[in-house]
């Protein structure tokens, strides 16, 4: 395993043959293999960063689209995406090759995070991800983003769990007496293993992507408990490792079904670990906890539907609800993270998805501004206007030279109710919700255009500052739908895909603001005269939102206070 020939050099690449001791009685790629595969070419990939020893700190949901057979080839990419003081996110791609045809397909695309495992009392702190390519800058910006969704998600969860408990719904219709339901309890599984020397790295920890495998198996067992057949991994839910095992180590593993989705079944793991003293004494560590999401297939092809189950025990109830909600988490990010970008929607904001929207906001906006092709098609003073054509999709791009500090813009620019001061597109901007310091949900109004009814959008800004020097301070915007604010019979309620600023600092008393908007019907009649060449509105509105910025101190500090 090696780096390929002109690849940056913080990737690995790992190619594997499934050979049938990889593969199940079906001839198909045992998923703790492929776990164990992802496991140590993420480590090595954050090894060969950090220049120590790493460990497997949490693993984000991995998806798989694909099944690898006996035969084709598995090519793994690992790439750290960004390092933070003491832990580096690192991405992973899986494609399976097949050596007839040489056709490619995805498998999965994943990202874990390792934490360096420095030798005695050192202290190391990474040294930043060099950024090669478009892709690279790309995903160093996203990483950010994804690691607040791994901070949020515990209390994503537990706020989903305290509704499921005030709610009546499916997952209170739990009833003994219902004879098409089978209990829980029959798919227990309890195995265990002793971690060897081949199990651990060279420092004696056990590899996590070996967990992960062991994990997979009695997850696979209880599920066949459960439906008679040869479940299938589909998907792994978000887990950290909660602590470390060793060479020596006895790990028991626990499994049980939590719950079935008709076409799925979650198996949920919990992982002890017991050196030989903690064995005597029956004193366990709890090391581990996972969700693996399960279906089969009949002899057809057809997807089998799983029988319900009821839980029996107040643990098991808890279990049985907490499927639930991952489900809907599940469920809403695979929805809000999807690439949506020809079809417009306003989503819903609530408390299953605050993260996702927020992250997709975010990411959203930062793909669109490292995009190829922006052509220039407007140049005045200190202003440039650009835009980019894909598929059906135009996207316009203002960038403008402002003399003031990089930060008091971003702090003009993050309060839309001030934008009515330099954009006469906005009649009224009412604060809806101050979600948190980095977040806000505003209703805007907008004048009549040719006579049509007047617009109002209902809209999330997400707010982030630079992490390290040379990022941009970042201000996305996009429409979300509040049951608290329905359309009004005086508007027309209009959306907004993709809009926002990206501020970058040119020195101490100037920066460059660059204005997207990824053009919807609703704001298609704002620009279409611009676009066409009849109008200048563009370039008046940035022209008074350059004033407005360079603005004297004195005016700006009674606008602020």
């Amino acid at each position: 395993m090696e780096p390929a020939e002109g690849q940056s050099s913080g990737q690995v690449l790992m190619c594997q043959t499934v050979c049938p001791a990889h593969a199940t009685h079906r001839g198909e790629l045992s998923a703790g293999q492929l776990l164990k595969w992802i496991d140590t070419t993420a480590c090595l990939a954050a090894e060969k960063h950090a220049g120590v020893s790493c460990v497997t700190a949490s693993v984000d949901d991995i998806q798989f689209e694909e099944t690898a057979r006996v035969g084709q080839i598995i090519i793994i990419k690992a790439k750290v995406n960004r390092a933070f003081t003491t832990s580096m996110e690192v991405g992973v791609k899986v494609t399976v090759q097949d050596i007839l045809t040489s056709v490619q397909k995805l498998i999965s695309v994943a990202f874990s995070t390792y934490v360096i495992r420095p030798v005695g009392d050192e202290k190391v702190n990474l040294k930043p991800v060099k950024l090669q390519s478009p892709q690279d800058h790309l995903e160093h910006s996203l990483a950010i983003e994804r690691r607040r969704i791994r901070l949020d998600h515990e209390h994503v969860f537990e706020t989903l769990m305290q509704e499921s408990n005030m709610e009546d719904g499916h997952c209170d219709n739990v009833s003994d007496t219902e004879e098409d339901t089978i209990s829980t309890d029959l798919t227990h599984v309890q195995s265990i293993e002793l971690v060897l020397p081949p199990h651990a790295n060279h420092h004696g920890n056990t590899f996590g992507g070996q967990i992960m495998a062991w994990m997979e198996t009695v997850a696979t067992i209880s599920a066949s408990r459960l439906c008679h057949s040869y479940p299938t991994l589909k998907s792994v839910d978000m887990f950290k490792f909660r602590g470390p095992s060793t060479v020596g180590d006895r790990l028991v593993f626990k499994a049980i079904v939590n719950n079935t989705f008709q076409k799925s079944v979650e198996v949920g793991v919990r992982v002890e670990a017991y050196d030989c003293e903690e064995w005597t004494i029956g004193q366990a560590r709890h090391i581990n906890s996972a969700f693996l999401i399960f279906n089969a297939v009949k002899d057809k092809g057809e997807l089998l539907t799983f029988p319900r189950v009821k839980p029996t025990t107040k643990d098991g109830l808890r279990r049985y609800h907490g499927a639930i909600a991952r489900r809907r988490i599940r469920l809403t990010r695979k929805y809000i993270l999807s690439n949506k970008e020809d079809t417009p929607s306003s989503d819903l904001w609530d408390t299953r998805n605050q993260a996702y929207l927020s992250y997709s906001n975010v990411a959203t906006l930062t793909v669109l501004a490292t995009k190829c092709g922006w052509e220039i098609t407007s140049t005045l003073d200190n202003i440039k206007i650009f835009t980019h054509e894909e598929s059906d999709t135009l996207s316009v791009k203002v960038e403008m030279q402002v003399r003031i500090p990089s930060n008091l813009a971003f702090f003009l620019l993050s309060d839309f109710r001030l934008r009515r001061q330099w954009d006469k597109h906005y009649l009224t901007c009412e604060v809806i919700e101050n979600v948190n310091e980095d977040e806000t949900i505003y209703h805007i109004t907008s004048p009549s255009v040719n006579g049509d009814k007047p617009k109002d959008f209902v809209v999330l800004v997400s707010r982030r500052q630079p992490c390290k020097i040379g990022d941009p301070y970042i201000i996305a915007l996009r429409s979300v739908t509040l049951t608290s604010v329905p359309p009004s019979p005086t508007y027309c309620r209009s959306e907004i895909l993709c809009a926002g600023f990206l501020v970058h600092s040119d020195g101490n008393n100037s920066c460059t603001v660059s204005y997207f908007n990824q053009v919807t019907s609703g704001v298609l009649p704002y620009l279409a005269a611009n676009l066409t060449g009849s109008s200048k509105s563009i370039e008046d509105t940035a022209s008074a939102c350059i004033t407005f910025l360079e603005m004297d101190s004195s005016k700006i500090y009674s606008i602020l206070f």
